[in-house]
Formats: structure tokens, sequence, C-alpha cells
């Protein structure tokens, strides 16, 4: 049974919105899921295939210390929940660049975990999918404590869902529906940016060029083969790539940028780089092209909205100005939530994000280092503006 007030919009059925709907049903919440797509993992979560292995560097960071959890909570998840070979693939990596030498990893079809984790969440009586619903706005109706609540509206006026909690899980599209008609945010308090990626790839030869995946500038996969690859690809493929655009949003498939991953595997392996080449030439060449969405700094975005206007009035008395705001003193829209900003690294970031959030949500103490989790406080950037700006504003006045 679900306690009534215990209820959340999620809004992104990609690896975020999923991962947070399983964290959110397991600990006893319903969940009501809105996505502008027919089905899951329709977006950047639709890859082929991607690669679970470690961000390594010199000394921590915080990236480096949120893969690491991330990748062994992803492992956890895929072990508890998918089949190998249905979804995932244990193996080892070669990098010959950074890092080099040969390290464990895994291979990932994103989609299956998608998939496997909305069906847990029915199975537990817990999920209402809601597809082909695209939400123009989000409306707040401040009640008080759980009469508080939020709804969701399309673009012909209606009300899709409404909730007293929302997980804003929808990638790129978090700006326009949080700075756009909802005026929740700022877009400078909320600085995502598309990257496209453009993967190459085609069927699996009985003999791959490579023995394991390769990564040098982008990954080579020789081979991975997934039951639940058809009827979109071949059983066993291998890939290449991919390609790491800023700023473009076309989808488009183009033959330059099958090139670029041809030179990048140039570098791992000039045999495959030819057959990649040959492929393209006689039009045979598969590829896979989708928008990923990266914040400012390139850490996700994990945790309760910042209230701006609200943030500006208490830096503006003054003596929020002449000290340092403590992230947990920013004001915050009650029950909004964002997941989003996993750039390049959803496979392994976005479980372990979700989890987090969840935590949050359900009012349950976290583990990890109050750090780390500042770094993803979607309040970081709008904190910044605002003592920016009364930075600036100071000494205007100063004569």
């Amino acid at each position: 049974m679900h306690a009534a007030g215990r209820h959340a919009l999620v809004i992104g059925a990609g690896l975020a919105g999923a991962a947070a709907t399983s964290a959110l049903a397991r600990r006893g919440w319903r969940v009501t899921l809105l996505d502008a797509a027919s089905g899951p993992a329709q977006g950047a979560s639709g890859l082929p295939v991607g690669m679970l292995s470690p961000h390594v560097t010199r000394s921590p960071t915080p990236l480096s210390q949120l893969s690491a959890l991330g990748v062994a909570h992803t492992l956890a998840e895929l072990q508890r929940l998918v089949p190998q070979g249905a979804g995932w693939q244990a193996c080892e990596v070669d990098n010959l660049g950074h890092d080099p030498g040969r390290w464990p990893a895994t291979l990932v079809r994103p989609a299956a975990l998608v998939h496997a984790w909305l069906r847990e969440a029915k199975l537990l009586s817990a999920l209402d999918p809601r597809w082909s619903t695209a939400v123009q706005r989000l409306s707040h109706d401040p009640g008080h404590g759980p009469a508080t609540r939020w709804r969701a509206w399309d673009a012909q006026g209606r009300c899709v869902g409404e909730a007293p909690i929302v997980v804003v899980a929808s990638a790129l599209g978090s700006v326009n529906l949080l700075t756009g008609d909802t005026a929740a945010m700022a877009p400078d308090d909320l600085p995502l940016n598309p990257v496209k990626g453009q993967m190459s790839l085609g069927p699996a030869s009985e003999a791959p060029f490579a023995e394991r995946p390769q990564r040098n500038d982008g990954v080579f996969v020789p081979r991975y083969q997934d039951s639940g690859l058809p009827p979109t690809w071949p059983a066993a493929i291998w890939s290449m790539g991919s390609t790491f655009d800023r700023g473009m949003i076309d989808t488009t498939l183009t033959a330059e940028a099958h090139e670029r991953n041809a030179r990048s595997l140039d570098t791992i392996s000039p045999a495959a780089a030819r057959h990649l080449r040959s492929e393209l030439a006689e039009g045979a060449l598969m590829g896979w092209s989708k928008v990923r969405c990266a914040s400012l700094d390139r850490l996700p975005l994990a945790g309760a909205a910042p209230n701006v206007e609200a943030l500006h009035q208490q830096l503006g008395t003054g003596r929020a100005q002449r000290q340092r705001m403590a992230l947990s003193d920013v004001p915050r829209w009650p029950g909004l939530h964002l997941l989003c900003a996993m750039g390049s690294r959803g496979i392994t970031l976005a479980p372990w994000c979700a989890t987090q959030l969840a935590l949050q949500i359900n009012g349950e103490p976290s583990p990890v280092d109050p750090a780390l989790l500042a770094a993803l406080d979607p309040a970081r950037f709008a904190v910044k503006n605002a003592r920016r700006q009364g930075s600036a504003r100071t000494r205007s006045t100063g004569g």
C-alpha cells in the first residue's frame, strides 16, 4: 500500500527518470511517469551499447568519486535485474591513452536497465506510465505540508498529472520546462548544454578486429552480442564512438561524423577503421545519433530546485551577502526536484544519483560525504550568480 502523500510525478523516462521511478517505488512511493515519446528510453538512453567503467584521475575529483560510486551501483542493479547477455556483458578494456592498461569494464545496453526498472515498479503496483505526454509547464499550488500540489500541463492546457512531488528528469528539456512558462528558474541558473553524439556501428563478424574493447579517443567495441538488440540492430554488433559535439542539437547522421569516428579508430585498429570507411562508402554503415545534456561544470544536477526569487530577497538583506551562504540555507521550491545533466556518463551516474535523490525525498540520511552531494546541488549555479550580482550592485553604489 502507498500512503496518500507519497506520490510523485517523474518527467522523463530515460535512464535518469526510470532510475528515479525505481528508487522511489522501492521506498513505497507511487509514481506517475510522463514522457513525450511513445515509450521509455527513446532519447540518448537508447544507445545500442555503452561502457560502464570508472573515470580515473591522478588525484580524486568530484567526477572521479562519483564515477567510482556509480560504477559499483549500476553493476549491482544490472546483476539484480538483467540477465547477462540480455542487456549487459562483463569485459575488460584496453586503455591506450589516458590511464593506460587493461581494466575491468562492462558493456551495457541502457534501455535494458530502463525497462527492467519500470517492470519492477509495475510489479510493485507503484507505476502509472503516461506515454506521448509532453509537458509544457508546471504550476504550483502551495497548500501546507503534504497538501502542496504540482500540476503538469500539456500544450493544449490540459492537466496531465499532479502530485506533491515532481522530479524533472527530462535532460535538455528541463531547461525549457523550468525556465519557460513555469518560470521556476532563470536560464543562467540552469546552465545546461546540448552535446550531440554519433556512433558508427555494424554487424559483428565471427572474427572481430580485437580481442576486447579498446579505448583511446573514443571507445571501439569489436563485438557485443545481446538478445535484446534485434529488431532495431543486429544481434551482434561492433561499434565506434561516439563523437562529442558541444552545442549541436541536430541528430541527423552525417558522413563527416562517421569519418571522425574512423580517424579516432585509426589510432586503435587501422584494419577496423578501413572496414568502417568501406562500409560507409558502400552505404552499408549503420549509425546512432542523439543529444545528451551536460552542465556548465560537467557534473549532474540532483536535488531540490532553488527558489531564485526568494534567494535574491535573502541575499538582498545584506547580511547573507557578507557571509558565504551554505547551500543548505538556500530557499527551495517545495516538492520540486531535478535529476539531469548526466552528460555522456548516464550509465554510470544516473542510477546512483537517482538513489541519492530518492533518499532526500524520502527523508532518509545519506552515508555519502556532504561535500560530494553539494557538488550535485541544483542550487550551486543560482548561488554563484546571485552573489556575483549582489557584489556588482555593492560596487556600483559604493561611491
